[in-house]
């Protein structure tokens, strides 16, 4: 590639499709297009901000714009998965609560989506200078190939003549009035009254009074980062976990904060404001680690979203890699408590189950159960004896706001739960705006007409306490809320309007397409490099093709006799870096729900783009 004329990047290119949608957010009020990016590298990162993976590729993609200010521009191309998503206020209020800076284009309809031929939430397609579509990745773990790809179009555009330097400032939104709390993610009641709230967008922990709105003292500068001590860091804190008195006196610290974006778990004393980092290295997850125990400080976290007492230790929901793990306080140890990394939704064993981004967490007050809500999937689960049952929900790509029996009944990416003595859970139902109870065989509406509300707790004297997050409040719901609990509301269904992807029944080909970034070579130092693995929901439509090799290419039979499903598709690929004295080592992995129609008119092959250039 030393001669820019000979790159591949100029070789067989597609037009980039305009772009258009319901509006855009981070502009000032004005429409950008194709034209107005010539002489720029532009990335569309397409996203929802249900999404972790979405939320993962916000942060891989700040250092980049940093870097590559002068000649890249990111545009974010909000394609909504969840109802709720398609509300622009809510895609607003999203931009705010993750901090994002560079435009979003609002595409309600998924029109761009289908344009740009997205499979995935989060893919990346990326168009040179000149308007043309030269590569496109999906999932995360893409900011090294990103750079050097970016790099290599710099090389090869400004040897052309068409590459155009130069910041592109774009005129800025109008600051939101700032409050005490700013998209609050989760709360815990404390013995003598007072609540603590993690302040997400404000990075930062406070301490409320017993009024649930008095601001008592914030422990964290405000600003994103990371930083032990009193004058602690956070990045987009979230669930806190009050210790057992005896464990709390031995760990030497009261409360475990879920440090979500920095990939942590901080240890909290309440009299000094002290913090300290009791669990994860800070580097994001990116490999494998077994149900063994391990040291604390070492493993890689990804995005731990609550936390909770259970089963004498602390579990945490890992929503960035749909599983709960386990962390000791006292051995200072970790590891996995359940879940297999594949993001669907399966019952049984522990080691064995499927779980969606779970997101909240509470032990019931006998300790015999906890309740997870697992927001992707819309369900409600519980653990019991080791084993894993779903209470209501019915899968990634069904949601709405049904109550009644509980096989029936639907939630819309739930993220908090608070388990009642009288062995009921009420579910913060977040994209319905509703507070839910399920009893053993029904569901119910406690409140509706909420903000988001994102986690539940009680105090000593069994008040229920909301934590509204888009309201950026806390609220008391009033005495006799529950007991009022026990009427039926008409309910709405949805299933997620994804584009479903028609394939023939029989045999087709499963292809997934993946290059090393340039500078870059597949590494078979640990042995293969590349892993692929398939199952379906429901399993009767593979008949044949399910199960884990190390070729990225499959051939899957499928069933004549199921109309409709979903493919589950896990792909990683491990490279290094070439003619380097100490090479780097990267891992790509993503995971796709892909659903998929059988018809006889449909397609024999299935392409799947991991990392593509397209030339």
């Amino acid at each position: 590639m030393n001669d820019p004329a000979t790159s591949p990047l100029l070789k067989a290119r597609v037009r980039a499709p305009e772009l258009r949608g319901r509006g855009w957010l981070n502009t000032g009020g004005e429409d950008l297009t194709l034209a107005d990016l010539r002489g720029k590298i532009t990335v569309l990162d397409f996203w929802t901000f249900c999404c972790i993976n979405c939320l993962h590729v916000l942060d891989e993609l700040r250092p980049l714009e940093q870097r590559f200010q002068d000649v890249l521009v990111t545009i974010g191309v909000h394609s909504p998965k969840f109802e709720h998503e398609k509300d622009a206020q809510a895609l607003k209020a999203a931009v705010e609560r993750y901090g994002v800076e560079h435009p979003v284009l609002d595409d309600p309809d998924m029109d761009m989506w289908q344009q740009y031929a997205a499979k995935a939430w989060p893919t990346l397609t990326v168009i040179d200078p000149e308007g043309y579509v030269v590569a496109t990745m999906a999932g995360e773990g893409h900011a090294e190939g990103l750079a050097r790809l970016v790099e290599e179009l710099v090389r090869v555009h400004e040897a052309r003549g068409t590459l155009r330097r130069g910041d592109a400032p774009l005129p800025r939104e109008q600051a939101a009035e700032d409050t005490v709390l700013r998209f609050p993610g989760k709360a815990l009641a404390l013995p003598d009254g007072h609540f603590l709230v993690a302040d997400s967008t404000h990075h930062s922990i406070v301490e409320l009074g017993a009024d649930n709105e008095t601001l008592i003292r914030r422990i964290g500068t405000g600003e994103r980062g990371r930083k032990d001590g009193t004058e602690p860091q956070f990045s987009e804190p979230g669930g806190l976990c009050l210790l057992p008195p005896h464990v709390a006196e031995i760990a030497g610290y009261d409360v475990v904060v879920a440090d979500t974006v920095n990939h942590l778990l901080r240890g909290l004393r309440l009299d000094t404001g002290e913090v300290s980092t009791v669990a994860g290295s800070g580097r994001q997850w990116r490999g494998s680690v077994d149900f063994d125990q391990h040291d604390s400080l070492a493993v890689d976290l990804s995005s731990p979203w609550d936390v909770a007492w259970y089963d004498d230790r602390v579990v945490v929901a890992m929503a960035g890699i749909h599983q709960l793990w386990w962390f000791n306080p006292v051995q200072r140890t970790a590891g996995v408590y359940a879940g297999t990394t594949v993001e669907a939704l399966r019952d049984g064993p522990l080691h064995e189950v499927w779980m969606a981004q779970p997101s909240g967490l509470s032990a019931s007050p006998d300790g015999r159960r906890l309740w997870i809500a697992d927001s992707e999937s819309s369900a409600v689960r519980w653990i019991e004896d080791g084993e894993m049952h779903t209470a209501a929900g019915q899968g990634l790509f069904d949601f709405g706001h049904v109550d009644g029996p509980v096989d029936q009944a639907l939630f819309q990416h739930p993220l908090g739960v608070l388990a009642l003595p009288d062995g009921s859970v009420l579910v913060a139902d977040t994209y319905n705006g509703a507070i839910r109870r399920i009893s053993e065989k029904t569901v119910t509406t406690v409140v509706d007409g909420l903000r988001e509300p994102s986690a539940i707790v009680s105090t000593a004297h069994g008040d229920i306490i909301v934590v509204e997050s888009a309201a950026h409040r806390l609220i008391r719901l009033a005495p006799g809320t529950l007991q009022a609990a026990g009427i039926d509301v008409e309910g709405t269904r949805h299933r997620t309007e994804r584009p479903s992807t028609v394939l023939a029944p029989g045999e087709v080909a499963l292809d997934l397409i993946f290059e090393p970034a340039p500078g870059q070579k597949l590494d078979e130092s640990f042995g293969p490099s590349t892993r692929l693995e398939v199952s379906a929901s429901p399993p009767e439509l593979l008949l044949e093709g399910a199960g884990i090799t190390t070729d990225l290419r499959r051939r899957l039979v499928l069933n004549p006799e199921i109309s409709t499903g979903v493919l589950q598709v896990v792909a990683q690929a491990a490279t290094c870096d070439i003619d380097a004295e100490f090479p780097a080592c990267h891992l790509t992995r993503q995971d796709w729900g892909v659903p998929i129609t059988v018809a006889e008119d449909g397609a024999g092959r299935l392409p799947l783009i991991l990392r593509g250039l397209d030339a």
